[in-house]
């Protein structure tokens, strides 16, 4: 079955996710709408939609101008097998101690490493990406200092690798993994029951610390956060206060000329930096709770 794509960009988070909702009304119905920062120090903004049926053109252009944005570049894309073609082309992730595969490289899974099951149907999150590898070599180099932390959380889950990552080295802490996206939150939980961590990962619909089975958990000992650059600044103040005193924070999804902007407004807040690696583009930081 076909499909078409209707991409623009503009500038402002605000219009950005209100150009995204009113897509969401229009007929024909749109399978698919995302908002989603453009990381290259723009300050532009990507809205895009998917559809099954060719758009209305008029109705793209009046909304595009309502809006502040460019005109939509509508495309038909071709037929294909998509979640095959991204099996073929993922392959599994060395991350320390943690190997990240798919289901159709079972059999490599080597032996004594910590294997964390992501399938290609399940976006939000692969460890393919450097800023989630990032996260778990990053989580790793804290195993290997001997760190335990009892309780842990991650803000924007996706697809909750990071979380499991955590339940599997850590059989007695509890783990929460949150996600301000329902259908990230459904797959987070999908994940965890293929990987067989029913019970030791709550996954919850929550923006950033918004949701009393978080404020009541805490303070964590350890929180992760790959998200972007403007949330992580936003929710600095927050981490200090869910952040138990020596907790580890791990930050990711921003590029490496954000992180000292992030690396400041952590600091204002009561952190210290103690670990950063970047990945090619792509930053992750540990800051310690002073």
């Amino acid at each position: 079955m076909p499909t078409w794509s209707a991409l623009t960009t503009l500038t402002g988070e605000d219009n950005a996710r209100a150009l995204g909702e009113a897509l969401e009304e229009i007929e024909p119905e749109p399978c698919g709408v995302g908002v989603f920062e453009v990381e290259d120090g723009s300050g532009l903004w990507e809205v895009g939609a998917y559809f099954l049926a060719p758009p209305d053109g008029i109705v793209l252009e009046i909304l595009s101008t309502a809006y502040g944005a460019k005109s939509f570049l509508v495309s038909e894309l071709p037929e294909m097998d998509w979640i095959a073609k991204v099996q073929r082309e993922l392959h599994p992730v060395d991350a320390g101690r943690f190997f990240v595969y798919g289901s159709h490289d079972a059999d490599k899974v080597p032996e004594g490493r910590v294997a964390l099951q992501i399938e290609a149907t399940m976006a939000f999150g692969t460890g393919h990406h450097g800023t989630t590898l990032g996260c778990l070599l990053a989580f790793d180099r804290l195993c290997d200092q001997g760190f335990r932390p009892a309780k842990v959380a991650d803000i924007g889950a996706g697809t909750a690798v990071l979380a499991m990552a955590a339940a599997k080295m850590l059989p007695g802490a509890l783990v929460i993994a949150s996600d301000i996206d329902p259908v990230a939150v459904d797959v987070a939980r999908a994940n965890v029951a293929i990987n067989g961590l029913e019970g030791r990962v709550e996954c919850l619909e929550a923006a950033g610390f918004d949701h009393r089975r978080l404020k009541t958990a805490a303070p964590y000992d350890l929180i992760f956060a790959n998200i972007l650059k403007g949330p992580l600044i936003e929710l600095a103040p927050s981490m200090s206060v869910m952040a138990a005193p020596g907790a580890r924070v791990i930050l990711s999804g921003l590029l490496v000329i954000q992180a000292e902007t992030v690396i400041a407004a952590y600091e204002a807040s009561g952190f210290r930096l103690s670990d950063r690696n970047d990945l090619g583009e792509w930053s992750a930081l540990v800051l310690e709770r002073i």
